[in-house]
């Protein structure tokens, strides 16, 4: 067996673990988004690192709500500077900054949190700040690594310590899951998560529909009329979606 056919079935095989041990989770905050987009609410997104993937993975997507706001910064990117978004994430003080530059906060909702190992100050800072701001607070994170590390956090906390839900994506310690040569290689936490995400988009736009409230939901922009279709919610939230 090759390392690429080694690398899809662990990604298949822990698929698997997670539908069937993380669905309560996963159903908790499905609900918590279908209330929070009934109410008139958001969908909030961050991670930093690879993470920041995950908090676009459901902006701005086809077939995706169109009730999303990501919270985006350079610093804690990697595109700028990858070793200095190490160092930024580890910082102290600037989760209020990170949310006074959302506008959307003010109506309420959710905010999805991402860190496979859950112990840096800015993810850890952002959760409890964004309660104090009365958002529920979801977060993906790997419960088995974040045990053995030490906090980055003033107080010793950790992500799955400070929010509502919190959802294992079960992958390994370190994330990588082929050994090649006593080297590790093929991270699983950004396919899982996506996975995860998207299922928590599904089962909120159907509890919605079965409240009687079907959710927005963008089309691709690469179909026909897709623009069309998406040119009303655009306008609609450009104004509290800065990343629009």
């Amino acid at each position: 067996m090759t390392a690429s056919e080694t690398y899809m079935n662990n990604v298949i095989a822990l698929a698997g673990r997670v539908r069937e041990k993380q669905a309560a989770p996963i159903e908790r905050a499905a609900r918590l988004s279908a209330d929070a987009l009934l109410a008139d609410g958001f969908l909030f997104t961050f991670g930093t690192g690879h993470s920041h993937m995950l908090a676009e993975e459901i902006f701005y997507r086809a077939g995706g709500l169109a009730r999303v706001c990501p919270i985006l910064e350079d610093a804690l990117m990697l595109h700028r500077a990858a070793a200095r978004s190490s160092a930024v994430e580890r910082m102290t003080g600037l989760a209020g900054t990170l949310l006074d530059d959302v506008d959307a906060v003010k109506q309420g909702g959710v905010l999805f949190l991402f860190s496979n190992s859950g112990c840096n100050t800015v993810a850890v800072e952002t959760a409890e700040e964004a309660k104090r701001r009365g958002l529920s607070t979801v977060c993906i994170t790997n419960i088995a690594h974040s045990r053995r590390m030490t906090s980055r956090h003033p107080e010793g906390k950790k992500l799955m310590d400070v929010c509502d839900v919190v959802i294992d994506n079960m992958g390994t310690y370190g994330d990588a899951s082929v050994e090649i040569g006593g080297t590790m290689v093929g991270a699983t936490s950004t396919v899982i998560g996506a996975m995860v995400m998207e299922a928590i988009v599904c089962r909120a736009a159907e509890l919605c529909k079965e409240a009687g409230h079907p959710a927005e939901i963008f089309a691709s922009a690469n179909t026909e009329h897709g623009d069309e279709a998406n040119e009303g919610y655009i306008r609609k939230y450009k104004p509290l979606v800065k990343s629009l």
